[in-house]
């Protein structure tokens, strides 16, 4: 599986470098900056060491969706609770998760925020994953250097796994069902249930495959019975 790593408005071109580092250490290659040109300023380059590769083919974006236009599946994380988010997985729990995802898609993305605030509930809503770190410290932080290499070493593993060939339209099918599951709440008029709408799309992201294509099924059969 292809992974990305998406960094959201960063400010310090240090913690971008030492990103590209950790990122280069383990194995991984593509990043993607919203918001920000710091990686342009040669604090960047000087932290690097030896990933200039990685600094120079960075894309960038105005904003995270189109960061993510082609992404299969999105892994944000956060320090913060956040009253609507309930479901978090740790990096150890990211590493099966995502084994199992890349035997039916081939695009991920790992979601990092900005050093003093992190990422906004619309972009958190974005996410299919949310997750964290868990730490000890009364006020728990990591900065955007080590937080990358945190989750790089513990995924690292992903680089190992052989590519499975994925099947056309397979890695499409979670946000099919993001869109059928709003559509279905719209047609049974129980969209304004805020917290059934969160709890479905936030759930929808911990789904393995067989589970994706059965709810499909299940929902098709709903929506066969309320056209009749």
């Amino acid at each position: 599986m292809r992974l990305t790593i998406v960094l959201v408005s960063p400010a310090r071109p240090e913690n971008i470098g030492a990103a590209a580092r950790a990122m280069k250490t383990m194995g991984f290659k593509e990043m993607r900056i919203v918001d920000s040109q710091a990686h342009q300023e040669p604090a960047a380059s000087w932290v690097a060491h030896g990933s200039g590769d990685i600094l120079e083919n960075i894309k960038t974006y105005q904003t995270l969706a189109e960061a993510l236009h082609d992404v299969d599946f999105t892994v944000a994380t956060t320090a913060r609770s956040r009253a609507k988010f309930h479901y978090y997985a740790s990096p150890q729990e990211l590493v099966p998760m995502l084994q199992e995802k890349a035997q039916w898609m081939g695009h991920a993305a790992l979601v990092f925020g900005r050093e003093d605030s992190g990422l906004t509930n619309d972009e958190l809503a974005l996410a299919d994953v949310l997750t964290g770190v868990p730490m000890v410290a009364d006020y728990p932080s990591l900065n955007l250097g080590q937080a990358v290499m945190v989750y790089c070493y513990q995924l690292s593993a992903l680089t190992q796994i052989s590519t499975t060939p994925v099947t056309a339209g397979d890695e499409k099918q979670l946000q099919a069902l993001r869109a059928r599951a709003s559509s279905l709440l719209e047609k049974l008029q129980v969209a304004d249930d805020v917290k059934l709408a969160d709890w479905l799309q936030q759930r929808i992201g911990l789904l393995e495959q067989r589970d994706t294509a059965m709810l499909h099924r299940l929902l098709h059969d709903i929506e066969k019975i309320i056209t009749e």
